[in-house]
């Protein structure tokens, strides 16, 4: 838990101190005194009297004090921890001692063992293995620099302290001020989603920061972070979040960086989107995404790109439009109008170039009619380099001004970053932060626009859970009979192809008769039917099933056959998979063989409803052909959403499914029925 203690102590012990600056221990000293720290100050060294001008005293002779930064050799760590909690009422701990659980099982076990005493005193624990934390009341960290620290800048919380520093350093490259820093290191007690929590419980829509910084390797307590950053969100706060370890080498990379095993990329891609969490993968694309969300919000898809440079305009018009916003074309009268105030040669058309030799009371003029008149504008970028003809102070002035009273979002791009650099860190110095390169800036506006609000309110479809409870209750761990799959299916209110299951010939040539033909005749006993020819199609007569019949029972595994009436439709897939401590994935995409040629799936994370299963599908490659294409009709797709929103309320009532799939979902423009179906459980 995060305390006051941790977040503004009174009082400060550094355990470890030292002269030295180029040591944890004494680096962290000299940045509380750098940031002159209010409070009481004390310093543990053995082996000095005074460390950078603070008296060293015994821990025996300290008085009670809240919060203790731990730099000392792993071994020595619990015992500081268990003396300064027991004795001197400590109720905050840094420790940013390397060697605990990332190191393997001693370490981790010490760790626990550091936790169980800090859980016992009631008391907060950042770390082990982390540069500390930084706050507006001090500076605890002993890495640098240190940024710009205002209640209004950006509240951060990373699992990896040098990745932290890096991405600090990146912001106050670009202006961006920050808040608060949580190095968590290997996350002990409070790891990000401990510091969301908490960034949630204490909001205060006057004076907390309404941008969340998140770098994360691995995702512990989804629900946890789907709970406070969709409540933060909806408080009005905007929130990104870097998940490294994406790839599989990736995951192997973050693995041995924090001894966590990396979490499931498409997991905590649904996870992100159902919790409006803006996804970033770079420390420059996460800091671009932060500067943005610190402007004012853009409230449609329709940007105006202003520039005195052509190349760059065009540029960021790719970028955008790629990404599914606007750059959309600007005429009329007011277009004349401004025109005329232009130099000869500019154009209006959007990207709005006005030359070179443009000056900054042409710029201004400029953001007036596009905050203005066009209004069919939503946000406006503004592209300035030094094109050698002078200073750019003045435009620098024009921007911040205009700022303050536009109200449609201006994103400035400065592009001169060294023969504007004076101007730039001029323009910083106004409490301004700027853009460098187009391309980032679009991608990174694309990414908030196309990002969800927070999908917390929906309506499940109704199952019949006691049904289904009942089927579950009796069967066994693996997969389920093909009657109890009929059963689930039916009670979920999932259309199926009438089936009969068995293992005696005459009994399969007797239903074949009443379902009439053709027929498709299938192996019960292996898995992947099709890997060992235990498929038939199109079977006409009763010859043809007696051979099939006999063919099938020659089959390694085999257990029966199943027989059904065979339709025809576009073969679609749905289905569900169990993602660990994130849940149920419900899945869906083209079936059949499609399915692992062209892998082309949408996965969400339950429970959701239609609305979400329709995005699901609608984001798909293939969708075309769901709509239809070429002559070729489509099938019913709100009934395709039923069913993967009927899977999803599935998983609630039986939270014991590990996997199933629907494959075949044969379709067509009136029935979307499931062919063929499997499930597995897990008790």
């Amino acid at each position: 838990m995060i305390n006051r203690e941790l977040v503004n102590p009174k009082s400060i012990v550094i355990i470890g101190a030292s002269e030295n600056i180029r040591k944890p221990g004494g680096k962290v000293l000299f940045n509380i005194l750098l940031g002159k720290y209010k409070g009481k100050l004390y310093a543990v060294n053995p082996k000095e009297e005074k460390v950078q001008g603070v008296r060293c005293v015994k821990p025996e002779d300290l008085p009670n004090v809240e919060l203790a930064i731990i730099s000392v050799a792993v071994n020595h760590v619990k015992g500081y921890v268990e003396y300064l909690a027991k004795e001197k009422k400590t109720k905050a701990f840094i420790i940013l001692s390397a060697g605990f659980g990332e190191m393997g099982e001693e370490g981790k076990k010490l760790e626990k063992e550091i936790v169980a005493v800090v859980d016992k005193y009631k008391a907060a624990l950042i770390g082990p293995n982390c540069i500390g934390v930084l706050t507006t009341h001090y500076n605890g960290i002993f890495a640098g620099p240190i940024p710009k620290l205002d209640p209004a800048g950006c509240d951060f919380v990373s699992g990896s302290g040098a990745t932290a520093v890096f991405i600090i350093e990146n912001g106050i490259t670009l202006g961006l001020s920050f808040a608060s820093l949580y190095s968590v290191g290997n996350s002990a007690q409070i790891g990000v989603e401990e510091v969301l929590k908490y960034w949630d419980e204490t909001f205060d829509p006057k004076t907390s920061s309404k941008v969340k910084l998140l770098y994360m390797e691995n995702v512990n307590k989804p629900d946890m972070l789907l709970k406070h950053a969709s409540s933060l969100i909806n408080k009005g706060c905007r929130i990104a979040a870097i998940k490294a370890g994406s790839s599989d080498a990736g995951s192997r990379a973050a693995s041995s960086h924090t001894g966590a095993l990396a979490t499931p990329d498409k997991a905590v891609d649904s996870l992100f989107n159902k919790a409006g969490v803006v996804r970033c993968y770079g420390r420059l694309d996460l800091i671009y995404t932060a500067s943005v969300l610190t402007n004012k919000e853009l409230k449609g898809k329709n940007i105006a790109i202003i520039t005195h440079a052509g190349g760059p305009g065009v540029m960021l018009t790719d970028a955008l439009s790629n990404g599914g916003l606007e750059v959309p074309h600007i005429e009329g009268k007011h277009a004349k109008e401004l025109l005329g105030k232009l130099f000869p040669g500019s154009s209006v058309a959007n990207p709005i170039d006005f030359l070179a030799t443009g000056t900054a009371e042409q710029l201004g003029i400029i953001i007036d009619y596009v905050n203005d008149k066009f209004t069919n504008i939503d946000g406006m970028a503004v592209i300035f380099g030094k094109p050698g003809l002078g200073d750019i102070y003045d435009v620098c002035k024009v921007i911040d001004e205009k700022m303050k009273t536009s109200e449609k979002p201006i994103y400035p791009l400065l592009t001169s970053a060294i023969t504007s650099a004076e101007e730039i860190e001029y323009f910083k110095s106004l409490g301004r932060i700027y853009f460098s390169d187009e391309v980032m800036l679009g991608k990174s506006i694309v990414n908030i626009a196309n990002t969800p609000r927070p999908y917390t309110d929906f309506t499940e479809e109704e199952v019949d859970k006691k049904k289904i409870r009942a089927i579950i209750s009796k069967a066994k761990n693996g997969y389920l009979k093909p009657e109890q799959v009929a059963d689930i299916l039916d009670a979920a209110g999932i259309a199926r192809v009438p089936e009969f299951v068995s293992a005696k010939k005459s009994e399969v040539v007797k239903k074949a008769k009443e379902f009439g033909f053709p027929l498709v005749m299938k192996v019960v006993g292996p898995v992947h039917k099709s890997d060992v020819g235990g498929i038939a199609l199109n079977l006409k007569t009763e010859k043809e099933v007696e051979k099939t019949f006999d063919k099938m029972t020659k089959i390694d595994g085999y257990k029966g056959v199943m027989i059904q009436p065979m339709i025809s439709g576009k073969e679609f897939f749905a289905g569900i998979n169990h993602e660990g401590k994130f849940g149920h994935s419900i899945l869906c995409g083209l079936g059949g063989i499609f399915i692992e040629v062209f892998k082309d799936t949408a996965s969400n994370l339950a429970p959701f409803g239609k609305d979400k299963a329709l995005e699901m599908i609608r984001s798909l490659k293939s969708y075309k052909i769901i709509k239809g294409v070429r002559g070729q009709k489509g099938i019913d797709e709100k009934k395709f959403a039923e069913i993967i929103a009927r899977l999803s309320s599935l998983t609630q009532a039986a939270p014991e499914i590990m996997e199933m799939d629907i494959n075949p979902l044969l379709g067509n423009e009136k029935d979307l029925v499931a062919v063929d179906s499997r499930i597995k459980i897990e008790k």
